[in-house]
């Protein structure tokens, strides 16, 4: 039973993402005309075809258009008509016919010709029902990377992610070593601090906080962002390797201590190394949540020359909300990173956060 509770959930969490990757891989009218779950069967519509009345040329006493009225990618034609009630009249390979003389044979292949005994102009609309088979294209990913700015997006993301994720764990290293391991007036106090600002919402140091980075000239700049992820991301990381380091056997540092090695010395040699399980953890945990922040990155970096991806993918909701295709291929491409983050490193994450977790 927990196997199929566990399938289960994973089912509803892939769903989502096989549907992002089927569609971002069709082109737009086939994302547009059906649900991604059709993309591996033929696709059938009804398109509308314009003969030129410049094309007619005058043939045996009638006037005649000949050509493809559609190209080769565009499937087969399976039936055709000549008015909007009655789009598929008559069956490809057929000729139909008016009673003013005119006629009209259309070929599955596209080929049509086109007759009458008088000029062509205008020459009748042309209804063609159409089965295409399934085709898939990176179409949109390689417009995404030239012309979207996708590529700098990814690059931005990558300058912000990297030092803010580094930053915090380095100084929660520092911190959790001196509340484990080292006895100091006021150790409690911290500790109860570090809690409450575990539990207090960020929304509400967002603003006095860039009023502050603003005072100090660094508002609005990725120095500021990284120390504002910095400052979010320090209680939970100081809780995390606070956690691990208590399940450290205390019997090492004191030896240490009493062959006289130095504190630095004992969190170098020491603490650090067996530490580093938890450190990978929040590591992963802390790249994940920043890559994917569109809260903290539209207050922080406004006015960056270059947004970030969640910026990006937030302004191409609004300028292209009609564009399925480009918007899933934008999606899995800010998702690829932290999936592939994920999938290198989840048993580190999935150890390590329930571990430190620990008294």
């Amino acid at each position: 039973m927990r196997r199929l509770a566990v399938a289960f959930l994973a089912l509803l969490w892939l769903l989502p993402v096989a549907g992002l990757l089927v569609t971002s891989l069709r082109d737009r009218e086939a994302a547009a005309d059906s649900g991604w779950w059709r993309a591996p069967f033929p696709a059938g519509r009804v398109m509308v075809f314009h003969p030129e009345p410049a094309a007619q040329r005058r043939e045996a006493g009638v006037w005649v258009i000949e050509g493809m009225a559609m190209g080769a990618e565009a499937g087969e034609v399976t039936a055709f008509g000549l008015s909007a009630r009655a789009p598929t009249a008559f069956a490809a390979g057929t000729t139909a016919r008016r009673d003013d003389g005119l006629s009209l044979r259309v070929a599955a292949d596209g080929a049509f010709r086109l007759a009458a005994p008088t000029p062509l102009d205008p020459a009748p609309r042309i209804f063609l029902a159409t089965l295409a088979p399934p085709r898939f294209t990176a179409a949109s990913y390689a417009r995404l990377l030239e012309a979207e700015g996708v590529g700098r997006a990814i690059l931005a993301s990558f300058a912000l992610t990297l030092p803010a994720t580094a930053l915090p764990l380095f100084i929660a290293a520092f911190a959790a070593h001196a509340l484990v391991w080292m006895e100091f007036p006021g150790r409690a106090l911290l500790v109860a601090a570090l809690v409450g600002l575990m539990v207090l919402p960020l929304q509400l140091a967002l603003v006095p906080l860039l009023r502050l980075q603003d005072l100090l000239g660094i508002g609005k700049s990725y120095p500021g962002i990284w120390l504002a992820h910095t400052g979010f991301g320090l209680p939970l990381a100081i809780w995390v390797l606070c956690g691990f380091m208590r399940r450290l056997p205390r019997g090492i540092v004191d030896c240490a201590r009493l062959d006289g090695v130095s504190e630095a010395r004992i969190f170098a040699r020491i603490t650090l190394p067996l530490c580093l399980p938890g450190l990978a953890a929040f590591a992963v945990f802390q790249f994940l949540w920043i890559w994917n922040d569109l809260l903290v990155a539209s207050v922080f970096l406004g006015g960056a020359e270059a947004p970030v991806l969640p910026v990006l993918l937030r302004g191409m909701m609004g300028s292209r909300g009609g564009e399925w295709e480009v918007l899933a291929a934008a999606a899995m491409l800010s998702m690829a990173v932290p999936l592939a983050v994920f999938l290198i490193l989840h048993r580190i994450l999935l150890r390590g956060l329930p571990a430190g977790a620990g008294k």
